[in-house]
């Protein structure tokens, strides 16, 4: 009860920030916030060139349909996992592994 209770407002990000940090099954939730925002982080143009995106490992799985895209997504993946990691305000990809 009082984890939960508390005598000023909080703003919405915040609580659900506060509910996630206690959440058991934290990781999944990010790890599955990451595959949703996928399109919107890496652009369309790639993103209609990957498909079945997984976890293995702590490690983003990507497969691409072109050999070329493949080494245009290789060269980006550590800023890819980058801005992907600090939209959910944690280190959940350890890295992209790109497969073709």
């Amino acid at each position: 009860m009082g984890r939960y209770k508390s005598n000023s407002p909080k703003s919405l990000k915040e609580a659900l920030k506060d509910f996630l940090d206690t959440y058991p099954h934290r990781k999944r939730l990010k790890r599955g916030m990451i595959l949703s925002l996928w399109e919107q982080t890496v652009g369309e143009r790639i993103a209609e060139q990957t498909e079945n995106l997984h976890f293995e490992h702590g490690n983003l799985v990507v497969h691409v349909k072109n050999p070329a895209w493949r080494q245009e997504i290789h060269m980006k993946r550590y800023s890819i996992a980058k801005k992907l990691n600090d939209q959910v305000d944690e280190k959940i990809i350890k890295e992209i592994v790109v497969r073709s």
